[in-house]
This record gives structure tokens, sequence and C-alpha cells, in this order.
């Protein structure tokens, strides 16, 4: 066990360096001497998990349920691993089990409330993040967390105070800045978001969503050039972050240059081919270039990944309207309307009298 020990050790220290692959290869070391040394399994696997190698880490967290079955810390950990994977039931339930055994894991709280925001689950994830708080109450990412759940049930206030709660406790907490950001330019303050945008860049210089975030509130200015730029800061630093490609789009949509636009959304759906915003932004420009075959093609893409995406039944009717296609045009036209999209009156007008109906 002595050996085994030293071994668990440097590779701690390995760990504690960031120094993920030293550290596992340590780590398995001291299970090759000692197989039921349910510690190193569990620190192997949160090696692992810090790596993405998640299924490597369930794999270790379950060998630490083997030797020891009431180990909460180890469900809470394969928790974190599964909604890595984006299999939020099961994060949830392996919560629920770490908080049955524990029920003063202030972490599992933490943890199980994220997995229900990423269920949109607000209020649900609002009552999980109190209690975090009520059992550790200088937790910065617990109030962080909870400001997001504020965010996007909308209230602002709230939400705000909780940033600025987790930045007293920790300035140096790079996400509370970036989320405050996207806070105030939401509510139309732009030079509080770039000012917050740019703290977040500065204490984490490769933080490629604070880039997309700041380029937003340069574009919501008409800063234009300024938001390509950050765009492609976001893309040297991971260039599979479709949704730097999609503000690309968008941004020269804005500049009214509609094959560079088609060009940066073609990006965007060779990484995520279920990106439903970028479909109907392409289609609109395809409409522009009056291709329209392809614009109707995009439209009912967007469609059927979101049926939600009601703004695409007027963008599709104003393609069968070019198209000289007036019944699938109506049809688009009172789907739109029962969805609650206000149709341009100059375009009712011309649509009655292209086809010839007093619709």
């Amino acid at each position: 066990m002595g050996n085994a020990k030293a071994y668990f050790n440097r590779g701690l220290a390995h760990e504690l360096k960031g120094q993920l692959d030293h550290a596992i290869s340590d780590y398995t070391k001291a299970l090759q001497i000692n197989p039921r040394y349910a510690e190193a399994y569990l620190n192997r696997g949160i090696a692992y998990y810090r790596k993405g190698e998640h299924d490597q880490a369930i794999s270790d967290y379950n060998k630490v349920l083997e030797i020891y079955p009431r180990a909460a810390g180890a469900y809470d950990n394969r928790g974190l691993a599964y909604a890595s994977k984006g299999q939020l039931d099961l994060a949830i339930s392996d919560h629920n089990r770490a908080l049955e055994i524990n029920p003063r894991l202030a972490g599992a709280y933490l943890n199980r409330g994220v997995a229900y925001m990423g269920r949109g689950q607000h209020d649900q994830a609002l009552l999980d993040f109190n209690k975090a708080l009520e059992l550790n109450p200088k937790d910065a990412e617990a109030y962080n967390n909870r400001g997001e759940a504020y965010r996007y049930k909308g209230q602002y206030d709230e939400a705000v105070a909780d940033y600025n709660r987790a930045l007293e406790i920790n300035p140096r907490f790079a996400f509370p800045y970036n989320n405050r950001g996207i806070v105030y330019r939401r509510k139309g303050q732009f030079d509080w978001a770039t000012s917050d945008f740019n703290k977040a860049l500065e204490i984490n210089p490769k933080y490629a969503a604070a880039y997309i975030n700041r380029g937003n509130a340069y574009d919501d200015k008409g800063e234009r050039d300024q938001a390509i730029v950050d765009y492609n800061k976001a893309l040297e630093i991971d260039p599979r972050f479709a949704l730097a490609y999609y503000h690309l789009g968008l941004a020269y949509t804005h500049k009214r240059q509609p094959d560079l636009a088609i060009t940066y959304y073609n990006r965007a759906l060779g990484i995520d081919p279920n990106y439903a915003d970028a479909y109907l932004n392409r289609g609109a420009m395809y409409l522009e270039k009056g291709q329209l075959d392809e614009a109707i093609s995009d439209f009912n893409r967007a469609l059927e990944i979101n049926p939600r995406y009601v703004g695409a039944y007027y963008n599709r009717a104003r393609a069968y309207y070019q198209k000289k296609e007036w019944h699938k045009a109506w049809d688009d036209v009172y789907k739109a309307q029962e969805s609650g999209v206000k149709i341009e009156p100059g375009f009712l007008k011309s649509l009655r009298e292209a086809s010839g109906t007093g619709k």
C-alpha cells in the first residue's frame, strides 16, 4: 500500500499543476498495486473528466461505487460527466442519489441546478442554487449560476445583483463579467456591456464566448468591422465554434454582403447541421439574391428543426410570391398570422393584387 500511496500523491501533485496525463499515469500505477484503491479511481476519473474523456471518467466512478456504494462524491462527479455528454436525466438521477446520501453536499445542489438549467427548468434550478448558497454562502459559482437562472427568466436586476455578489467574492472570476455584460447588452447599455466583456477577456484571454459577446455589442452599435475582428478572434481560439461563424454571417448580412454571409452560414452548418438560425438567415440571403428554391429549402429545414421559428413562414411566403405560387404563399401567410407574426400591409396588398383574390 505504501508504494500505491506514493504514486497517488505524485499523481495528485501532477493534477494540481494541470499535468493530467502524468496524473493519470500515476493513478494507474497506484491502482495496479492496489486495485481497490477507491480514491485513486475517483481522482483518475476527475482527471479524465477534465480532459473531456467522459466515458473513461464514468468508468472510473463506477469502480468507486463498486467498492463504496455510498460514495456521494462519486455519484456527484458521475452526474457531471453524464451532463457533459448531454444525458441530463442520468445526471440529475446521480445528483439526487448523492444528496440522498449526503443532504449537505453543496456541490451536488449546484451541479443539479446546472443540469436543470440545461433542461430549461429555471425555477427548479433556482431552488437548487438557493440551497447551495444556504450551505455555502461564499460560493461565487453558485451566485453566478443563480444569476444565469434569473437572466433566462428575464429578471435582469436580480441577475446583475447575483453577478455583483459573485465578483465581490472573487474579483478574478471571468464568467460573471461576461454574463453581466450580456444583461447590460440586452438592456441597451452597450458601453457597460463592452467594459464587462473587456474585463472577462483581461482575466481570461482565451474566453472565446466573451469575444463573441463583445462582437455582438459592437454589432449592436453599428461597429461591424470591430465585431468581425472579435468573431475571428473567437475562431482563432476555437476553429470549430459554429456560433462564431454564424455571427460572422450576421455581420455580413448587416453589411449587405450576401455572398460572404452565405459563406459563413455554410461554415456554421458544416459544424452543426441542426443550426436552425443559420438555415433561417441563410434562407433570407438566398431570398435577397433571388435563389428562391434554395431559400425555400432553408426555411423548410429551419421549421423542421424548430417549428416555433414562425418567422420562416413569412419569409417562405415571400419566396412563393416571387415564384408566383399564390396558394402556397397564402397558406404561409395564414400560418404566420395564426402564430402572431405581423405581415407587412404592403406585402398583403401586393399578394392580393397578384393572386387576383380578395383574401
